[in-house]
């Protein structure tokens, strides 16, 4: 089958090589001209464990096709993806501008009997407006029908997660579109939920508000447990056994951040506001969320009081591991605040760095864990890089100026740390 995927962000370029791997026809549109010239040399625009290799083996084998025309890609394609960005707005809601956009576009080059299918995550009643524009934008001569297919991929497991999905959710508005959808998607195992498109533009919004509604129960239980003198790691351990809750995103920490969850959670916000229904709840997940951030800084001020002219080392600048995606990261406010104190800042993270140095200034980058601890008052664990597991805390503690640890995602044994001697404090401890 001949697919086109438009964007090539996280999305829209895993999905689609994965989709040549198995062996389809796919266009990928952009519209930048240097990153669709890298693309056709292999050399990708993100990091993704293992997504290099694939791209390079389907351009090579000329199953994976990236251009900045629509003309060709369209008219050949039987199904087209949106799978461009849609970021927050200053109130929350969704800018879906790029999704209209693409929409005309799509619209001026359908021959044919077309899918047009929404990757990006969209406001409930978003494929209807997409609808309205293809048919008022469109060769009379030409048949589109519109179709909601969300992701559900985690970023530094994106590969795996599109070829060994929990399921997939298909909402058509036709049983000719959902039998071709359901046919591209018969090489990969996973749960099929057929529906109508609102139903699969919500599932997309519940899923993520509902795991960051986990990551912040497990913060607020944290930190009532470290006031209380219980044990936050053990109650969560103790509660994640229940096979009705399970033990994932119940893991305390520095806040959730990302692409999708915070974004997602002031989109639904959005919707339930022109809906008439006020979420309180999920207001209070993003509540929550701010306090865990924050609250690393503030446990930063309890170790070193007065922080002017400290200099405080911070491991780890992606929102999460295996990623180097600095989108709504906890570290940039979390730096941000030390820096306000007046204290110095190191940092280190394994591939975060470039794009760390576009938003983050005035502070030292360093080569590696090592350099970035030596004559540090503080260190601060932001993310829970398998290669921060590893260090050797003996030799960190000898080049600190202060043997000090603020674990902000509980990667070390506490007990350890304190007996060799490090001022140790975590997240729910």
């Amino acid at each position: 089958m001949t697919i086109t995927f438009i964007g090539h962000g996280y999305v829209g370029l895993v999905t689609a090589s994965v989709f040549a791997d198995l062996g389809n026809t796919v266009w990928v549109i952009g519209h930048t001209k240097e990153k669709i010239e890298n693309l056709k040399k292999g050399i990708i625009p993100i990091y993704e464990p293992g997504l290099e290799e694939i791209v390079k083996r389907n351009v090579r084998a000329k199953r994976l096709l990236f251009t900045l025309e629509y003309d060709k890609a369209i008219s050949s394609s039987s199904i087209v993806f949106i799978a461009v960005g849609t970021p927050s707005r200053e109130n929350g809601e969704a800018d879906l501008s790029s999704v209209f956009e693409v929409s005309e576009k799509i619209a001026q080059h359908s021959t044919g009997y077309t899918v047009v299918a929404t990757k990006s995550t969209v406001p409930v009643g978003t494929n209807k407006k997409i609808k309205e524009i293809i048919e008022e934008k469109k060769n009379p001569k030409a048949e589109v029908d519109v179709a909601s297919v969300p992701e559900f991929l985690r970023e530094g497991q994106a590969i795996s997660d599109t070829l060994n999905p929990d399921r997939i959710v298909i909402g058509t508005e036709s049983k000719k579109s959902e039998k071709l959808l359901l046919e591209l998607h018969k090489p990969i195992d996973g749960n099929m939920v057929l529906t109508n498109i609102e139903t699969a533009e919500m599932i997309k919004y519940a899923a993520n508000a509902f795991l960051a509604t986990k990551i912040s129960f497990a913060n607020a239980i944290a930190h009532l447990s470290e006031v209380t003198g219980a044990d936050g790691l053990k109650v969560l351990e103790g509660i994640g056994y229940d096979k009705r809750i399970g033990a994932s995103f119940l893991s305390p920490g520095a806040g959730y951040g990302g692409s999708c969850l915070p974004k997602d959670i002031k989109a639904l916000l959005n919707i339930s506001q022109k809906n008439g229904y006020d979420f309180g709840l999920l207001r209070q997940v993003h509540k929550v969320n701010e306090e865990a951030i924050k609250r690393i800084s503030k446990k930063a001020k309890k170790v070193l009081p007065d922080l002017f002219g400290k200099t405080i080392t911070v491991l780890g600048l992606s929102f999460k591991p295996n990623t180097d995606d600095m989108r709504d990261a906890p570290s940039i406010p979390i730096i941000a605040s030390l820096k306000r104190e007046g204290a110095k800042i190191k940092i280190y993270d394994p591939v975060a760095i470039t794009n760390a140095k576009k938003i983050i200034k005035d502070i030292v980058f360093c080569k590696d864990p090592y350099e970035a601890c030596k004559d540090s008052d503080l260190l601060i664990i932001v993310t829970e890089w398998n290669e921060f597991k590893q260090l050797d805390l003996n030799k960190i503690k000898k080049i600190m100026r202060n043997p000090a640890i603020i674990d902000g995602r509980n990667i070390y044994d506490a007990q350890k740390a304190k007996e060799l001697g490090f001022n140790y404090v975590g997240v729910g401890r």
